[in-house]
């Protein structure tokens, strides 16, 4: 996608600090829309949704939190949360609840620039085929052009995050990959430091998919280096 296509929702409530991103994104070729309430946020992604929502975490209204929560409940639009707030469980929150990246002030604006050209390079990839929609993994299917898990005729709900990490691991079946590296490629930068989000994610994995969470077959832990996904032939 290139950035003179992409609408950016801006939801931030320090007005300089909006008013600043606003002129540094609209100068990377961007259109941005501001809006300086949770309230006043949510109302113009449900009247012009964006391509992508700056979304800060400390609002009037409603915090960041709901708003995710809200827009996660019938959106897959590309979320990034920008906050003071820079503690391990804080971003764990966020990505949890399906943002796709997190911003910690202060920070460049071509930081942000940077980051926000790789999540909509992630959210434009081309999907599958058709041909390989559905995939044994574990006790489950995975539809990866739908985005579900699939167990017994049932859908099993996991994150936007999570799904995104099976997706990637079922593409690059038997490779080892360290935290750090999928940090890297599923949430799109390096995110040094954080890695327990990982393993917050793929414990809902292998809830999802293994017969035995605590006996992993498919999703599985390589000692002192990472997880590996095996397929069974």
């Amino acid at each position: 996608m290139k950035n003179d296509s992409a609408r950016i929702l801006l939801i931030e409530d320090e007005r300089a600090l909006r008013e600043a991103l606003a002129d540094a994104l609209s100068a990377e070729g961007f259109s941005v829309e501001q809006a300086a309430t949770g309230g006043a946020g949510l109302t113009a992604f449900r009247t012009n949704p964006p391509d992508l929502v700056l979304l800060d975490l400390m609002l009037p209204e409603m915090s960041g939190i709901e708003i995710c929560r809200a827009i996660r409940s019938n959106s897959k639009v590309p979320i990034i949360m920008v906050t003071a707030k820079a503690s391990e469980t804080d971003r764990i929150v966020g990505l949890d609840l399906g943002a796709d990246d997190y911003v910690t002030k202060p920070f460049s604006a071509r930081e942000l620039s940077a980051r926000i050209r790789a999540v909509l390079r992630r959210g434009a990839a081309t999907p599958p085929p058709v041909g390989q929609r559905l995939l044994k993994v574990g006790e489950a299917e995975i539809d990866l052009e739908g985005q579900r898990i699939l167990r017994s005729g049932s859908v099993v709900h996991v994150k936007p995050k999570a799904f995104q990490l099976l997706a990637f691991l079922i593409q690059n079946a038997g490779r080892v990959y360290s935290r750090e590296q999928l940090l890297d490629r599923v949430w799109g930068y390096d995110y040094a430091g954080e890695t327990r989000t990982v393993d917050v994610h793929m414990h809902a994995l292998r809830q999802a998919i293994e017969a035995i969470p605590a006996q992993p077959t498919a999703l599985q832990t390589v000692r002192n280096i990472g997880y590996v996904l095996r397929r069974s032939a």
